[in-house]
């Protein structure tokens, strides 16, 4: 064990504090060398226990690394550069600084290797993060904002109550797994920190809500990190736990149905994360490690996570290139842009097939270990459910996305069609490496699996079986695409979700405030003003009486006699020294041989 190491996460702190003082010339430079020392610290870590720092009676690891945190530091770390790269043209230095602060709190959750410094770094993500989507700078960021930071508060209370709890039950912060058997209140309560970052329902709002009102490149960042650090943490903490297995369905099937409705781009994709993160909570809950099937879910999760990763922020980068250049992200509002921003087309398309499983893309070699695990451990309700979330992934993601945007007719206003083209050749390279990559995994699935954290991988995705199956649930559910193509067309309109409760209960308690609470916090102010107040001020007046004629005639009076006596003693001196001394001691004498007399003569 060592107390000196070199955490991944302050080489990302430090990056961010001396940011805004480097000269405006090297800025771009050193906006792609921090990430890069970061990346490189990443990969030169080795297991172990690194970083103790005694607290109080507490040591806190600071660094525990082992198989399970690699892969998830290895591919946050990696996608810290790409969005850097993919915003290496934002101007605002205090993005960029925010951005690296929210990697740097995502890098020392993973790596934490007790609860005390994973809620430390779990709050800095939460705090750093929102100014990812109030620098957009709309009333609507402002407000989307502060209900994300004000839900993941609420999540943080919840956390940091069951870190208590299970301190004072067994005396221990280690970051271990939790008695998913027995689960206690300290359990589920730390599982409602960790599930609301997972954005389960209905814990979940605050995402779509918050991402697609973000910056164009604020969106990748998010899309990458707060919702993978909970998955990792629930892997960490609850492998096995059995209600994460019909939550993480539930997930699945909910943001799908939610992202079919969508007419903005970005809130689409906000929504499919949930599905797609539904798929990683439902493997965390089959992960008993102690059978195969086990060992398959969690493997499964760590793949799904790291491909998801890379494809997901592919998206948010082809939709945020197409806000960045026209200003617009609504389906109603673009149309036809596949000659003015082919190779933006090109690269979202191969993120769109990617997230829908198809053979040779990255999805398909890590989503399907989650399924195969579900109908291998006899869940077979749980693997229909994914499988139905899959088709809907195709049809939203893989159709709906393309097609309204690049093809389809044109809806663009003369000024969108006039800005549409393709981006800088920072966004292009950024999204031309995530592209490659999710083509990569896709074809070398051998090279993700290597890195996962139970070896060996039992698991070959490449059979007749499978990339038959697949391919029938797609080709059919693009057969139904274009049947009902009218029926899917996007309109503008909104979609009532979960936040509506706690939006419309804030409205209530506002109104409640400044109405009925007012109007009583006004009489009881009145009636003190009138009963109170008064009583207040004749008792003070009376007070007042008995301090002028009583306290101050008494202290008046003392005052008086002691200055008579004086005057009294001053005629009787006559300025001579040696007889103030001879009368002062024989004042002296006479109290002396009286007070013996009294001792004497005392029965």
């Amino acid at each position: 064990m060592s107390n000196f190491w070199l955490h991944p996460a302050w080489v990302m702190l430090a990056g961010a504090a001396l940011a805004p003082v480097v000269p405006a010339r090297l800025r771009k430079g050193w906006l792609v060398l921090v990430p890069v020392l970061a990346l490189g610290r990443t990969l030169a870590l080795e297991p172990g226990i690194f970083g103790q720092v005694q607290v109080a009676d507490w040591v806190l690891v600071l660094g525990r690394v082992d198989r399970l945190n690699l892969v998830f530091g290895y591919i946050m770390s990696l996608m810290a550069l790409l969005a850097t790269l993919y915003g290496l043209h934002v101007r605002r230095v205090g993005e960029h600084v925010a951005a690296w602060v929210y990697v740097a709190g995502s890098l020392g959750a993973i790596y934490a290797g007790d609860l005390l410094t994973l809620f430390v770094f779990w709050e800095l993500m939460s705090f750093s993060s929102v100014f990812l989507i109030w620098y957009r700078g709309r009333p609507q960021s402002l407000s989307a904002g502060y209900r994300y930071l004000l839900v993941h508060l609420a999540g943080g209370v919840a956390l940091l109550a069951g870190i208590v709890l299970h301190y004072r039950a067994t005396g221990s912060l280690a970051f271990d797994a939790f008695n998913v058997a027995q689960p206690s209140l300290a359990t589920y309560l730390v599982m409602i920190g960790f599930i609301l970052n997972a954005a389960v329902p209905p814990l979940h709002a605050w995402l779509p809500d918050a991402y697609a009102e973000a910056t164009f490149n604020g969106s990748v960042f998010l899309s990458a990190f707060t919702t993978k650090t909970a998955v990792y943490a629930l892997a960490r903490g609850l492998p096995g736990l059995d209600v994460l297995v019909p939550l993480g369905v539930i997930m699945a099937v909910y943001g799908v149905v939610y992202a079919v409705l969508e007419n903005d781009s970005r809130r689409l994709l906000a929504y499919h994360i949930i599905s797609q993160v539904g798929y990683m909570v439902a493997g965390v809950g089959l992960a008993d490690l102690d059978s195969p099937v086990g060992r398959l879910a969690l493997n499964g999760v760590c793949a799904h996570a790291f491909a998801h990763i890379l494809y997901k922020g592919l998206l948010f980068m082809g939709t945020g290139a197409v806000l960045h250049m026209t200003g617009e992200s609504r389906f109603t509002h673009l149309g036809g842009l596949y000659a003015k921003m082919p190779w933006t087309f090109v690269f979202t398309l191969v993120g769109g097939l990617s997230i829908s499983g198809f053979p040779l893309f990255s999805g398909f070699v890590s989503k399907s270990m989650i399924v195969t695990a579900s109908f291998e451990g006899h869940r077979l309700w749980a693997g229909f459910g994914l499988m139905l979330a899959s088709s809907g992934t195709f049809l939203h993601t893989g159709l709906k996305v393309p097609y309204f945007i690049w093809f389809g007719q044109n809806r663009c206003a003369p000024a969108v069609w006039e800005r549409a083209a393709d981006p800088g050749w920072n966004m292009n390279l950024a999204m031309a490496i995530t592209s490659a990559l999710c083509v990569w995994i896709g074809c070398f699935p051998s090279s993700l699996y290597g890195l996962l954290p139970l070896q060996p991988v039992v698991y070959q995705p490449y059979t007749g079986y499978h990339v038959s199956q697949t391919l029938q649930v797609l080709l059919f559910t693009g057969l139904g695409f274009f049947v009902f193509l009218k029926t899917l067309m996007p309109e503008p309109t909104i979609s009532l979700d979960t936040d509506w409760f706690y939006r419309m209960g804030g409205r209530a308690f506002a109104r409640l405030a400044s109405g009925p609470v007012q109007a009583v916090d006004r009489w009881v102010g009145q009636l003190y003003r009138r009963a109170g107040l008064a009583t207040l001020v004749q008792w003070a007046q009376r007070a007042g009486r008995f301090d002028q004629r009583i306290i101050d005639g008494a202290v008046d009076g003392l005052a008086a006699l002691v200055m008579s006596w004086g005057s009294r003693l001053r005629r009787v001196q006559r300025a001579h020294v040696q007889e103030s001394l001879l009368l002062a001691l024989g004042m002296t004498a006479l109290v002396l041989v009286g007070v013996v007399l009294y001792r004497n003569l005392a029965p």
